[in-house]
């Protein structure tokens, strides 16, 4: 069993109450780490270590010199890129190649990614008349918002904390993060790196625990930390928001999703089958971006629903190394019971069972593991709570429609934004549907595709704020404005 320890200016350290909290296999329920919970404590000596790093060395480095240093965090990411697909796997229990082939590779590429962004970024300037005749420059400068405090979720665990972590410290800022307590490995493994790499002590720092009355508490309630950035569920959200109004520090937030996907008759058939079956089931469905509520054209809807059945009953459960099995559970057992009382109360609704709708029948130790099945409903009321609430896990409504207009009402009533993807060959329609539906992205003929540099976030109860590219420097950046007489 691994003992996890909180990573403050430079080291490894536990908590000086002693208390710790146990990690459990989302495969079979075996405590797999033992992790020290930080304590009041331990976060102030985080932000405390932050903030000297930021008045100190790290402070005085040039871009240049911090573009090179994160390019090594990158590359040593990559060179020890087994141990953190190991760790990635053991506290998800999801499949090797998603891992390996998206997860972690996104992870090390966010510190590239923000590297050359903050590099090649341009400032204004503009020159002014005077009274005099002799004129005025005016020229921006972006300057580091400060220390950043940063709060992450457990389904993409090493991906979405980089993707924060990454351009805050490309910026110039220092950061205390607090990983899920479901997923503490890859955070914890990441302090390895930056001090093989020389970041300097007290840029980079790991408080481990929960968020009520514990280290995500005491970290947004800190009076030393300047800007919060939050990827998780809306309410949670709303209290870091209140919490980050003391001090008016700034917050970034991607939040909840119960995101449509659209598929007209016109459409690539096969290719909108598995694209829907992955955006509804990639990750055990615990995907922010993933798609619950499935709307298709009514010429093609029973065909659709037997077809995403079809691949929906082809899962293969079973542990993240067995190259047989394409489909891990979920994060824990809370969660799944979570899941699986919207199971329940789908039928309570009057849902038609397309498929699912349970448990797997699992082997050996497996059986007490936090499985459910890919589940598929037909049939339920547009006010029906499983089609209005995000469930976050493997399962989707389909319902028909019989116009454009129909469907961008039905996708827009609700109160997330996230995102939408729409499958269509007819490339009119689909420029219209991307302009009328309240979402902060849209794919068309596609899901999960996106160029890093482009903007990220949710509309209404999704989010606040953009990521990526230079959007997400409006948010670990002020700028500043000044004015020389000339």
């Amino acid at each position: 069993m691994r003992k996890i320890e909180n990573f403050i200016a430079g080291e490894y350290v536990a908590a000086a109450s002693g208390q710790r909290f146990d990690k459990r296999s989302p495969l079979d329920n075996r405590v797999i780490a033992s992790i020290a919970e930080a304590g009041r404590g331990e976060v102030d000596a985080a932000v405390k270590a932050a903030r000297g790093a930021l008045n100190g060395e790290w402070g005085g480095l040039t871009t240049e010199q911090r573009v090179e240093l994160l390019y090594g965090v990158a590359n040593e990411i990559t060179r020890r890129f087994d141990d953190f697909v190991e760790a990635e796997m053991a506290d998800t229990g999801q499949p090797a190649h998603v891992q390996k082939h998206v997860f972690i590779p996104r992870g090390a590429a966010n510190f590239k990614v923000f590297a050359d962004v903050i590099k090649n970024v341009a400032s204004e300037s503009f020159q002014m008349a005077t009274p005099d005749g002799r004129g005025a420059l005016n020229y921006s400068m972006r300057v580091p918002k400060g220390v950043v405090g940063v709060i992450c979720p457990w389904n993409a665990p090493f991906m979405l904390m980089t993707w924060k972590v990454g351009p805050a410290l490309a910026c110039g800022n220092t950061v205390v993060v607090k990983p899920s307590e479901e997923s503490p490995q890859t955070a914890a493994l990441l302090g390895e790196v930056m001090n093989a790499v020389g970041i300097p002590k007290g840029v980079y720092n790991v408080v481990h625990g929960f968020g009520p009355d514990s280290a995500g508490e005491f970290l947004t309630q800190h009076p030393g930390i300047n800007a919060i950035t939050f990827t998780g569920e809306t309410r949670t959200g709303a209290a870091i928001m209140k919490a980050a109004s003391e001090g008016m520090r700034d917050v970034s937030f991607e939040l909840g999703g119960k995101n449509a996907g659209i598929v007209f008759a016109d459409a690539d058939f096969d290719a909108a089958v598995d694209g829907i079956f992955r955006s509804a089931f990639l990750n055990s469905g615990q995907v922010c971006l993933g798609t619950e509520r499935v709307y298709v054209e009514r010429p093609i809807f029973e065909r659709f629903v037997q077809a995403l059945k079809v691949k929906a009953e082809a899962v293969k459960f079973g542990r993240p190394d067995d190259h047989n099995a394409n489909y891990g559970p979920l994060i824990s057992q809370e969660h799944r019971d979570k899941v699986l009382s919207y199971y329940r109360k789908a039928v309570e609704e009057g849902a038609t069972v397309v498929t699912g709708g349970g448990v797997p029948e699992m082997p050996g130790e497996l059986t007490a593991g936090a499985w459910v099945q890919p589940t598929i409903w037909t049939g339920l009321p547009d006010n029906a709570s499983v089609v209005r609430d995000e469930i976050f896990g493997p399962c989707c409504h389909i319902r028909p429609f019989d116009s454009e207009n129909e469907v961008v009402a039905l996708a827009n009533d609700n109160v997330y934004g996230l995102s939408t993807t729409i499958w269509t060959n007819d490339l009119a329609r689909a420029h219209r549907m991307a302009a009328r539906v309240e979402v902060g992205i849209t794919w068309i003929n596609s899901w999960f595709l996106r160029d890093l540099r482009t903007p990220f976030g949710g509309s209404k109860q999704s989010g606040i704020g953009r990521e990526g590219g230079v959007h997400s420097l409006e948010f670990y950046t002020e700028t500043r404005n000044v004015c020389v007489k000339l």
